[in-house]
């Protein structure tokens, strides 16, 4: 993605079913389970770089000893920040001489020597980049089954009622975040399923002490996540701890944010990807499991693992910018699917060329998109292919050896056109200088180009703003002389705002959204702006569920080709030479090339929970009402 998006979150989960010991007599360090979380959150930092978090939990240390550790960074490098400070002590005992190596040493005094690990890491969707608003969060309690570790890829529509229910319950929720309303919701089923166990075993006679091992033996995990996410409407992937060793991960039941995990009979491990417990603990695809919609993965202190239904699946809605660009594209389903939406946007791409291979060449931007360049580039060939045959067929055995040789040798001219360079940071105020600045992320390869009279054809996965195309990209492909650029997306035209997790919240940074509104008043229709934004006031303080999306009524008036050909001219540059054209994909295509993730609301205005109709109805009277603040 050409455009700097700031999406999702990481989470990696660890639970070691064997004692420390174990892991030091066969993998030759007790540091096997930590060494784990840390490879993890590392194969996943495509997922978070804001922040990063890790939290370590022992479950047989006596009482006054401190069984629950955490460190969190916002340093520039979180990843390695954490783990610097998770290994502090074990340099210091070092440097003390004391051996390090000893597992039953380690579980006494390493704080990260434990049978549970959560990591996270956090891309900031909104708010300052805080340590307060990184991940894990924390709910202390004296009492081991009462304290309660959260860490999510998660985005919640209707924060602002669950705040106000918490509020009603009589608590006083410390801020107005859907993470801190997350982990109190939780928790206060949480206090409640303790408080019914403590009840029920107190009339049985029990002493305290007694009571307390079997609430832990018996907590009723999930029921505590059926109540406490009935009211949730969002995507979410929560993972939890609770302090005494149960663990969960629980999912949306719409499927909106991933969830994988693999066990065997030493570990439990959850992440966001598959991919990434493949490399990690070096396994089949096969071998890993997706936690499924409305399910929760529940592992209980004993080490008995369940699947366990907590909301009623709703119709599958994966989010589909997963496949196209957020996930790594090491998983075997993502990159065929990568690879297939580059072949099927292949005929639109020929014949805005008008089949014209000698003057055109083909390549792509950014590096992520690569994948769907080998597919354009595959679908060319495919082309190229019959052309051949029929090439030979129309001369009927009249050809020479040299006509059959440069029929069968052609080829797409396919070059490696731009390369990013450099991260460059905008520290610079003015806004001269830092439209400057990035215009030079991305450098170029001359001398491939005939001036003039090549068609340039670049590939780009999505096109979200647009606002890198404009002021860098084009400018530096415009460089190289040629006759045209276009720029294929691989998704469609990201139409309406996001509220499950991406930064993508306002409909005024959406370029395809500028373009209609544009367009509208080309055509003198600018009062369809004001009638959209009437009928959005009328339903502002309507309950959710009787919402609708009006925003819609924007496009209709226009097809894909238009909005397309107004995207093209707003993001030619004043200063540029060559014509500019940008093709996307269309609605269907995107269906055939990920059939089983069918997220997307972002370029169809389908929210698949009420909440997503809200959330563009306020970011559209937000836009008209010229504010900045979020619609959620």
């Amino acid at each position: 993605m050409s455009d700097q998006i700031k999406h999702e979150c990481g989470i990696a989960l660890i639970r070691l079913l064997k004692p420390l010991s174990y892991y030091q007599e066969k993998y030759g360090t007790w540091k096997y389970g930590l060494n784990k979380l840390y490879l993890l959150m590392e194969k996943q930092h495509n997922r978070g770089q804001d922040g990063a978090g890790a939290v370590c939990v022992k479950t047989d240390l006596h009482p006054g000893t401190k069984y629950i550790n955490r460190f969190r960074s916002v340093q520039q490098n979180p990843i390695l920040d954490v783990f610097n400070q998770i290994n502090a002590p074990l340099v210091k005992a070092q440097d003390d001489h004391i051996d390090i190596n000893q597992s039953e040493w380690a579980y006494e005094n390493f704080p990260f020597a434990g049978e549970l690990y959560l990591g996270h890491l956090r891309y900031g969707t909104f708010g300052k980049n805080s340590i307060d608003l990184v991940h894990p969060v924390m709910r202390q309690n004296n009492w081991k089954s009462r304290n309660l570790v959260l860490a999510g890829n998660f985005n919640l529509t209707n924060t602002k009622e669950l705040f106000y229910v918490l509020v009603e319950l009589g608590q006083h929720p410390k801020a107005y975040t859907d993470t801190v309303t997350a982990l109190e919701k939780v928790g206060h089923f949480l206090d409640e399923e303790n408080q019914l166990l403590f009840r029920r075993y107190k009339n049985e006679g029990l002493m305290n002490k007694e009571i307390s091992s079997q609430i832990e033996k018996n907590l009723d995990i999930r029921n505590i996540l059926e109540r406490s996410t009935k009211d949730f409407d969002g995507g979410y992937a929560i993972a939890g701890l609770v302090g005494h060793g149960d663990a969960f991960v629980v999912r949306d039941p719409w499927g909106i944010r991933p969830a994988h995990y693999y066990y065997d009979d030493e570990i439990v491990v959850v992440a966001s990807e598959r991919a990434v417990i493949q490399t990690v603990m070096d396994v089949h695809a096969e071998q890993v499991n997706e936690i499924v919609p409305g399910e929760a993965l529940i592992v209980k202190k004993d080490g008995r693992i369940s699947n366990e239904m907590i909301r009623v699946p709703h119709t599958r809605k994966s989010c589909s910018f997963e496949r196209i660009y957020f996930s790594r594209g090491s998983d075997k389903d993502i990159y065929n699917e990568r690879k297939e939406l580059g072949r099927l946007i292949c005929p639109t791409i020929l014949k805005t060329i008008d089949y014209d291979f000698d003057n055109t060449v083909f390549s792509f931007i950014p590096n992520t998109s690569e994948t769907a360049f080998y597919g354009m580039i595959e679908g060319v060939r495919n082309y190229l292919v019959d052309w051949k045959i029929d090439e030979i067929k129309k001369k009927n055995g009249s050809l020479s050896d040299d006509d059959i040789k440069r029929i069968i040798s052609f080829e797409p001219r396919v070059e490696k056109i731009a390369i990013k360079d450099v991260k460059l940071r905008t520290f610079i105020a003015d806004d001269a200088s830092r439209d400057d600045l990035v215009a030079h992320v991305y450098d170029v390869t001359y001398g491939i180009i005939r001036d003039h009279k090549d068609t340039l054809v670049i590939i780009d996965d999505s096109i979200v703003r647009g606002t890198t195309l404009k002021k860098s990209i084009i400018k530096i492909l415009d460089r190289l002389k040629p006759k045209k650029i276009i720029v294929v997306s691989s998704a469609p035209q990201i139409r309406y705002p996001d509220c499950y997790g991406i930064d993508m919240a306002r409909l005024d940074k959406l370029v395809a959204f500028n373009a209609a509104i544009e367009l509208l008043k080309d055509e003198g229709k600018e009062k369809l702006i004001d009638d959209v934004y009437k009928k959005c006031k009328e339903q502002e303080n309507l309950p959710k569920e009787e919402m609708v999306n009006y925003v819609r009524e924007i496009y209709k008036s226009f097809s894909a080709e238009q909005i397309s050909a107004k995207i093209s001219e707003m993001l030619t540059p004043n200063d540029c030479n060559a014509e500019v054209e940008i093709v996307y994909q269309s609605i269907e295509n995107l269906h055939k090339a990920c059939p089983n993730d069918l997220g997307d609301w972002y370029f169809t205005g389908n929210y698949p929970t009420p909440g997503g109709n809200r959330v563009v109805n306020g970011s559209f009277i937000n836009f008209v009402e010229g504010s900045d603040k979020r619609a959620y």
